[in-house]
C-alpha cells in the first residue's frame, strides 16, 4: 500500500520536488485509530490547502526564490497531521483560486506567533508531556474579540525543546486538543534565529540601540538573517498545511517574523493577511542602517493591514517606505493607504489592551485579599510606589532608582514615608548586558537603604523572583502611584494593570471591608517613549533619562489631592475597561476585513526575486499588449494615429543621456513613412529639445509642454494654442517658487514658455513632500483668478495654462482627421505616467463620437504594471521600442509628403 501511494504521488506530482518525506507518508498511513479517523472524516468538510517548500533556504536569502510549478487537480484534501496531507491536489493557481468549495466551513482565523500560548511540561511520574493553556498570553486572550462561531487555529513554536521521535505525537495532540500547529525548529536554528538575530540584531535595533562598537551590541551577521528567513519559512510552511486561502485569515505578530508574509503571499496572492508589530519601529535614521532594510520592508507590505501601537511607530514606518522604496501615502476616509504595485497597504494604530475578566478573577481570589491585607500591614503608615519590569536594559529600572534617590535627598520629609518596591520580572534574554544591568541596579538600591534605612524602615525593596499574579496584583491595588520609567517600550501594559487593580471588584471591596462608594484613585508616572503613553492622557508624562525631572514627577503624584487623583483614575479606568483586548483583536479583524474587500475584484500577477516578491494588483480587463495581437489589428486597418510620449516610454525614465537613440530614430521613420500611419510624440518637454532631437525625422508630429505647442512636421511651423494666451501669471509663480527653492535644499525650477514645474526629487523625501504641499495650497489660493491649473505629479508642482493636456492633443488630431474624411480605425497610445492618463481619457471619450462611421481598434497602453485607464501595459521602454519595431516590419513605406487633412491647430477648436 505505501509503495502504491508513492507511485501515486510520484505520477502526479512529477513536475515539483516532494517535500513530504517518505517517514512522514509512513505514519500517515499508520492513522488508524478510530480517534483519529472521526478527525479525518470531519475535517474533510473544510479542506485545508497543503504546502510545498522551497529547495534552498539559504539561496533564498540571497535572492534565489524558486518558481515551483503546481498541477491543479481536484482531488479532496484532509489534513491529519500538521506536514501530512492526504490526497494531495493540485494546489491551485499561485493566485489562490481554489477548486473546492469552503462555504460550509466555519469562520477561521489562523495565529501566528513565535510562541504558541500553551504552557509544558513533563509528567514526573510517566515522562509524558502535560499542555495547558497559558491563560495570561495575548494570543489566547484575543479570542475575546472574535464571533464564538470562528474556529482559531494557532501557529508557532513551543516553550519546551520536544526530541524528534515525539514531534509527530504531539503535532497530532496538540491539533486535537487545542488547535495548534507547532513548528519545531531544530536546536540549532532556534538558537540563531531567535537568541540571534531576532534578540542580539533586531530587538536593540528596533530600540535605538546601534552597534556602533563590539560593546554596544553584535554587527550584523548574513548567518543569522538566513537563518531567520529559514525559519519564517517553516512558519509559512505550516500555515500553508492549515489553511483555506479562500475564506481563512491569518493574523502574523511581532518582529520574529517580518518576512513570512513575502512566503504567504508568493504562494497565494489573494491571502487574507494581516500583521501586527509589538515592539516599537524606529525611525529612517535608524532602520536604515540594516543591511536587509529593504527585504524586511517588502516582507510586511505584503501584508494587508500592519498594526503599530502608535502613531509615531507608524511614522517611521511610513517614512522608511518613502525614503527607501520611494513610496507615498495618504489619509483615505480616515484610514492611512500605502499604495503598494496596485495594492493598497492599509497602516492600523491601536494600541493593545488586557482582559478584564482574567485580571478581575486574579482580584477576586482569596489569595489575593490575604496578599492585599498582608502588604497593606507590613507598609502601614507609608505611601508605595511600585515599579514591575523585566531585567532588561531598555526598563531604565537604575534610571528609576536615581530618580527615588533625588527624590529622597531633596525632600526629607518623606525619608521614613515612602516605599518604592520593585518587582523584577525574570530576563527574556541573556548575555552581559543583562548582568550589567542587574548588577547596577543591586548597586543602587544597596547605596540607597545604607544611606537612607532605619528601624522598621527600608526605602527601597527588590522582588527578583517569579512573583504570582495574585501577589502582583495585591501590590498593584496598595501602591499609591506606579511608575514606569522604560527609556524605550513597544506598549508596556503594566499602567493597565495598575488601573484595574487600583479600581477593584465588589467582591474585593468585601472582603476587605469597603463599602460601595469607596473613592478609588491611583496616580502614574510614565515615560514618554513607551507605547501606552499616548492613549493615558492623565498620566504624569516624564523623560526618564531626567533624573530631577522624574523626582518632581513622583513628588507631585504623592502629594496630589485625592479628588484630583479620583478624576484622573476615573478617566483612565473608562479608557482601559472600553479598550480591552477584545476590542482591540476586534477592530483590527474589522480592518483587516475591509482591507481584503477587493481582493477577487481584481488580477494578480507575482514578480520578483527572493524576498523581493510583490504582488501587481490591477483590474480583470488589464492585460499585456501582445505584438502578436497588435500586429494583426495593424495590417488590417488604412488610417492609424499613433500617440507617444516620450520620457519613459520611448526613452528610460532612468537613462541619463535623454537624446533617443538610433533605433528610436529609426523605427518612428518607418512609421512615419507609412502612408497610413499619422505618428506623434506627445511630450511634456520644450519645442527646442523636441526639435534638436528629431530633426532627422520629417513626416514625425511634435506636441511640446503637454501640447501648449503642436507641429505636425518638420516642414510646418510649430503653432501655439489660443486657449490661453495670457501668460502674466508667471510673474507671481515664478517669486514664490523661488523662495520654496532657497528654502528646499535639493529642489530647483524648470522654467518652459508656457509653464513653470518645480522639482523636489533631490531633496529629503518628507520635506520635499511637505513643501510640496504647501507650494501647492500657496498657489492655488493666489492663482484662483488666474487662468493657469496647479497640479502636482510625482515630485514635481507644475503651473500650466488652463485646459493644456497631453489629452486635447490627441482630441485634436483625432477631430482633424475626422474633419478631413479620414476618421481613425486604428488607435495606438502609449505613456508611462500620469500625464499620460489624459491621453487614454481624451482617445476613449473621441472615438464614441457618433460621427465616427465605425469603432477603431483601440490599443491604450501604460508603460509598467500599475493602475491605469489604459487597457494593457508593457513593462519598460524595450518592450516599447520592440513593440514599435513589429509594427514598422509590418508596415509598407513609401515616400510621402504632408498628410492632405493637415489643418491649423486653431481652426480645430
Amino acid at each position: 500500500m505505501f509503495r502504491s501511494r508513492l507511485f501515486f504521488l510520484l505520477q502526479n506530482r512529477n513536475e515539483t520536488s516532494l517535500s513530504v518525506s517518505l517517514s512522514k507518508l509512513q505514519f500517515q498511513l499508520s492513522l488508524s485509530s478510530p480517534r483519529r479517523k472521526e478527525r479525518i472524516e470531519n475535517r474533510s468538510s473544510c479542506p485545508a490547502m497543503a504546502s510545498r517548500s522551497y529547495a534552498n533556504l539559504l539561496d533564498l536569502a540571497s535572492g534565489g526564490l524558486l518558481d515551483i510549478p503546481y498541477t491543479p487537480r481536484a482531488l479532496p484534501r484532509v489534513m491529519t497531521v500538521p506536514g501530512i496531507i492526504s490526497d494531495l491536489d493540485g494546489y491551485g493557481c499561485n493566485d489562490g483560486d481554489s477548486d473546492v468549495s469552503s462555504s460550509g466551513c466555519r469562520e477561521r482565523k489562523i495565529i501566528v506567533a513565535n510562541m504558541l500560548p500553551l504552557q509544558a511540561k513533563r509528567d514526573i511520574e510517566t515522562a509524558k508531556w502535560i499542555f495547558s493553556w497559558d491563560e495570561d498570553s495575548i494570543l489566547l486572550q484575543l479570542k475575546d474579540g472574535f464571533s464564538s462561531d470562528t474556529e482559531v487555529i494557532y501557529v508557532g513554536s513551543l516553550k519546551v525543546e520536544i526530541d524528534t521521535c515525539e514531534q509527530e505525537e504531539v503535532a497530532q495532540r496538540l491539533l486535537d486538543e487545542f488547535n495548534c500547529v507547532p513548528t519545531f525548529l531544530p536546536h540549532d536554528l532556534l538558537k540563531k534565529f531567535y537568541l540571534g538575530f531576532c534578540k542580539q540584531q533586531l530587538w536593540p535595533l528596533f530600540h535605538y540601540m546601534l552597534p556602533i562598537c563590539p560593546d554596544h551590541g553584535d554587527r550584523f551577521d548574513r548567518v543569522l538573517w538566513q537563518a531567520y528567513v529559514s525559519a519564517n519559512k517553516i512558519f509559512a510552511d505550516k500555515v500553508m498545511e492549515v489553511i483555506n486561502p479562500d475564506d481563512d485569515f491569518v493574523w502574523v505578530h511581532d518582529y520574529h517574523l517580518m518576512v513570512l508574509p513575502t512566503f504567504l503571499r508568493k504562494r497565494y496572492n489573494r491571502v487574507k493577511l494581516g500583521f501586527f508589530l509589538h515592539s516599537p519601529f524606529p525611525s529612517s535614521e535608524i532602520y536604515r542602517t540594516l543591511p536587509v532594510r529593504d527585504e524586511i520592508l517588502r516582507g510586511l507590505l505584503n501584508s494587508d493591514l500592519i498594526g503599530f501601537h502608535t502613531f509615531d511607530y507608524a511614522r517611521h514606518f511610513l517614512s522608511c517606505c518613502s525614503r527607501m522604496l520611494g513610496l507615498d501615502y495618504e489619509s483615505k476616509r480616515g484610514h492611512i493607504g500605502l499604495d503598494y504595485f496596485g495594492r493598497t497597504i492599509f497602516i492600523k494604530i491601536l494600541p493593545v489592551g488586557i482582559h478584564m475578566g482574567r485580571l478581575e478573577s486574579v482580584l477576586n481570589l482569596s489569595s489575593t485579599s490575604a496578599k492585599l491585607k498582608e502588604v497593606q500591614e507590613e507598609f502601614k503608615g507609608k505611601k508605595v510606589i511600585l515599579g514591575v519590569d523585566d531585567m532588561d536594559i531598555f526598563k531604565g529600572i537604575s534610571l528609576k532608582l536615581l530618580a527615588m534617590e533625588h527624590l529622597l535627598q531633596q525632600n526629607q520629609d518623606l525619608q521614613g514615608k515612602v516605599v518604592l518596591v520593585q518587582i523584577v520580572n525574570p530576563a527574556r534574554g541573556s548575555g552581559k548586558d543583562v548582568q550589567e544591568t542587574k548588577n547596577e541596579t543591586y548597586l543602587i538600591a544597596q547605596r540607597i537603604n545604607d544611606t537612607y534605612s532605619s528601624d522598621n524602615y527600608q526605602p527601597v525593596i527588590l522582588i527578583d523572583r517569579p512573583v504570582p499574579r495574585f501577589e502582583k496584583s495585591a501590590y498593584y491595588a496598595v501602591a499609591e502611584c506606579c511608575i514606569v520609567n522604560a527609556v524605550r517600550d513597544g506598549m508596556n501594559l503594566v499602567p493597565y494593570k495598575y488601573i484595574i487593580c487600583r479600581q477593584g471588584t465588589a467582591q474585593l471591596d468585601k472582603a476587605l471591608g469597603r463599602t460601595s462608594d469607596f473613592p478609588h484613585t491611583s496616580m502614574l508616572v510614565v515615560s514618554e517613549f513607551i507605547g501606552c503613553s499616548p492613549s493615558l492622557s492623565g498620566a504624569i508624562r516624564v523623560n526618564p533619562w531626567d533624573i530631577e525631572a522624574v523626582a518632581d514627577a513622583m513628588y507631585a503624584a504623592l502629594t496630589m489631592s485625592d479628588s484630583e487623583k479620583q478624576l484622573r483614575h476615573d478617566k483612565h479606568y473608562h479608557y482601559v475597561s472600553s479598550h480591552d483586548v477584545a476590542y482591540w483583536a476586534r477592530s483590527f479583524m474589522q480592518d483587516l476585513e475591509r482591507a481584503c474587500k477587493d481582493h477577487y475584484t481584481k488580477r494578480c500577477w507575482g514578480f520578483g526575486l527572493g524576498l523581493g516578491f510583490r504582488v501587481v494588483s490591477l483590474s480583470h480587463g488589464f492585460r499585456k499588449l501582445s505584438i502578436d495581437h497588435i500586429v494583426s489589428a495593424y495590417k488590417r486597418t488604412n488610417r492609424r494615429a499613433i500617440f507617444l510620449d516620450y520620457d519613459g516610454t520611448v526613452v528610460p525614465q532612468s537613462s541619463i543621456s535623454k537624446n533617443p537613440s538610433p533605433e528610436v530614430i529609426s523605427v518612428l521613420n518607418a512609421l512615419c513613412n507609412d502612408p497610413k500611419n499619422i505618428v506623434f510624440i506627445v511630450s511634456g518637454r520644450g519645442r527646442d529639445s523636441l526639435s534638436d532631437w528629431f530633426t532627422s525625422c520629417q513626416m514625425l508630429g511634435l506636441a511640446a509642454e503637454h501640447g501648449y505647442f503642436l507641429r505636425w512636421n518638420k516642414g510646418s511651423e510649430w503653432e501655439a494654442s489660443h486657449l490661453s494666451a495670457d501668460l502674466d501669471w508667471k510673474k507671481i509663480v515664478e517669486p514664490i517658487m523661488q523662495l520654496y527653492t532657497e528654502s528646499t535644499d535639493g529642489s530647483n525650477i524648470e522654467t518652459k514658455e508656457s509653464a513653470l514645474v518645480w522639482h523636489h526629487q533631490d531633496a529629503d523625501p518628507d520635506f520635499g513632500s511637505c513643501q510640496a504641499k504647501e507650494l501647492l495650497d500657496h498657489l492655488e489660493s493666489v492663482l484662483a483668478n488666474e487662468p493657469a491649473a496647479v497640479t502636482r505629479g510625482q515630485h514635481i508642482v507644475e503651473v500650466k495654462p488652463q485646459g493644456i493636456s497631453k489629452g486635447l492633443v490627441a482630441e485634436q488630431v483625432l477631430l482633424t482627421m475626422v474633419n478631413g474624411g479620414n476618421p481613425p480605425d486604428f488607435l495606438l497610445c502609449i505613456g508611462d505616467d500620469r500625464s499620460d492618463e489624459d491621453m487614454f481619457e481624451s482617445i476613449l471619450r473621441t472615438v464614441s463620437c457618433p460621427s465616427l462611421p465605425s469603432p477603431p481598434e483601440i490599443f491604450a497602453c501604460t508603460v509598467g504594471r500599475k493602475p491605469s485607464k489604459a487597457k494593457y501595459f508593457l513593462d519598460d521602454a524595450a518592450d516599447v521600442v520592440k513593440l514599435l519595431q513589429g509594427l514598422a516590419a509590418s508596415s509598407n513605406p513609401k515616400p510621402r509628403h504632408l498628410p492632405h487633412f493637415q489643418v491649423s491647430f486653431e481652426s480645430t477648436v
